[in-house]
């Protein structure tokens, strides 16, 4: 378990990034690497802590604590301490599909459970992990492996996030036939067009992984809306099985009155545009919604709307302002925020880090609320309309949201970008199949299970469990591969 002392012995050690003014210069990823020495010294840090909850996958307090896809840190910490690189990537293989996703991506639950951080800054679990993985592929070490037998059974899967790639890896790898189905010109889902390129590469890091996968024998068809562009039922007479990983796709909007303006877009479609013609022309096509010399609001103090502060400053925006309705988090863990929960506390992610060298300031504005959207005479955003908020709690212990009188503001704005979350997926799809749906309007099935209510057909991701993180999605993603393939593998009884 790394080094019984060198929790102790050694501090935290996370690689620089490039300079904020440097990086928002161009669209490349800004993360630098640590030499390999100083990378092997921050596995040492872990300890022997027995009951490790770094890869436990629990929910507490609705969210993840410890690794969702059970990652045996701790192993392959001790592995790269002792300098036994390829080692660790077999054992960091051998429960997740993409580390070098998850590796530049996911907020790190394991992190946040780290038995280290009870008084200590953690373990650089999310770092380790990305150093073993790039490793590999530097050294040659990760080669296409296709299966030598093959089933006979044929699957589909609708949708190439996240869920569908780490499904379609699996059920591949049983040997079983694969074809993915994505209605965009291009593979990975939200991870080609969800997340832009300086956090996430798409050419050196995405579509190098969806190449390996295509000479393990995978098919990916693309510009196919299953249910639009090929009737469901061709598929469902074609293939053994039908795994559905759509993704929460509908965006949360905002019923202000204004909301029809010009200038007032769903953050989704901002970014994916944007990376579709950085891929295509780089950007010199002219279709994105461009931020150029405009004053930008941002709507949502999520991920998403970290990307879009970014990608606004990247077009050269004149200002960009990011509200939130919730209010800032503390420093530190608040005493009902226990580890080993997900710490709920403040942090300056890389958008706002990069606008507060900018502009000198966090861009974000908490506990505030949009009340209308105005516009100019020829149906163009202008400016919004805000009230601060204050929270309190019933006698039940519910949230209440009140408005603080004279608190009212208005804000300039030319771009107005909503980065609220989603509500669930398309609903297309689901309702040609009549499938049973929950009470959040996601794919019905359950955990381990994955059927959905008409039997050959599963689903995983965002599309049953709803908006989550990329960790969560190869989890169900996994998951869903197993209960198929034993579906077919009792069927073929």
């Amino acid at each position: 378990m790394g080094k019984s002392t060198g929790f102790l012995e050694y501090k935290r050690e996370v690689p620089k990034d490039r300079a904020s003014l440097e990086r928002i210069k161009d669209w490349k990823e800004f993360h630098l690497e640590l030499p390999e020495a100083k990378q092997q010294i921050q596995g040492a840090r872990c300890m022997d802590c027995g009951i490790p909850y770094c890869h436990s996958g629990i929910m507490i307090a609705g969210a993840a604590s410890g690794c969702p896809i059970h990652n045996l840190i701790p192993e392959w910490n001790d592995l790269i301490y002792k300098g036994l690189w390829k080692e660790a990537l077999a054992r960091l293989l051998k429960t997740n599909n993409f580390p070098e996703f998850t590796g530049r991506v996911c907020p790190a639950p394991c992190e946040g459970s780290c038995t280290v951080g009870l008084n200590q800054p953690q373990v650089t679990i999310k770092t380790n992990e990305c150093a073993i993985i790039d490793r590999g592929f530097k050294e040659g070490w990760i080669k296409p492996n296709p299966p030598k037998n093959r089933t006979g059974k044929k699957i589909a899967i609708v949708g190439s996030g996240p869920a569908g790639l780490a499904c379609a890896d699996e059920l591949n790898k049983a040997g079983h036939s694969v074809t993915v189905y994505e209605r965009e010109n291009r593979i990975g889902g939200l991870l080609m067009y969800g997340i832009p390129n300086m956090k996430l590469d798409k050419i050196e890091v995405v579509q190098r992984r969806i190449d390996f996968m295509k000479a393990e024998g995978i098919d990916f068809l693309t510009d196919i809306e299953v249910g639009k562009d090929l009737a469901i039922e061709t598929i469902q007479s074609e293939y053994d099985a039908i795994v559905l990983c759509g993704g929460a796709t509908k965006p949360r909007d905002l019923p202000v009155e204004g909301r029809s303006l010009d200038g007032v877009y769903f953050a989704i479609d901002f970014l994916s545009e944007n990376t579709k013609s950085l891929l295509d022309s780089d950007l010199k096509d002219g279709k994105y919604i461009s931020a150029k010399n405009k004053d930008v609001i941002v709507i949502g103090g999520g991920d998403t709307g970290t990307d879009c502060v970014a990608t606004s400053i990247r077009h050269g925006c004149k200002n960009v302002i990011q509200l939130e309705i919730m209010p800032k988090a503390p420093l530190d863990r608040a005493e009902n925020n226990p580890w080993p929960q997900w710490p709920k506390t403040y942090k300056l992610d890389y958008g706002q880090e990069e606008a507060q060298a900018l502009y000198g300031d966090d861009p974000r504005h908490y506990s505030i609320t949009t009340k209308k959207i105005v516009g100019n005479s020829d149906g163009t955003v202008k400016e919004i309309h805000t009230v601060e908020i204050e929270w309190t709690q019933d006698s039940t212990g519910k949230m209440i949201m009140s408005e603080i009188p004279g608190s009212d503001k208005i804000i300039a704005a030319d771009l107005v970008l909503l980065a609220m979350g989603f509500l669930g997926p398309d609903d297309q799809l689901i309702d040609q199949l009549g499938l049973e749906r929950d009470n959040r309007s996601n794919v019905k099935a359950e955990v381990g299970f994955y059927q959905t209510s008409i039997e050959k057909i599963f689903t995983a991701g965002d599309m049953r469990r709803g908006q989550s993180l990329v960790v969560w999605a190869i989890n169900e993603g996994r998951g869903a591969a197993r209960a198929c393939h034993e579906f077919l593998m009792d069927s073929h009884k």
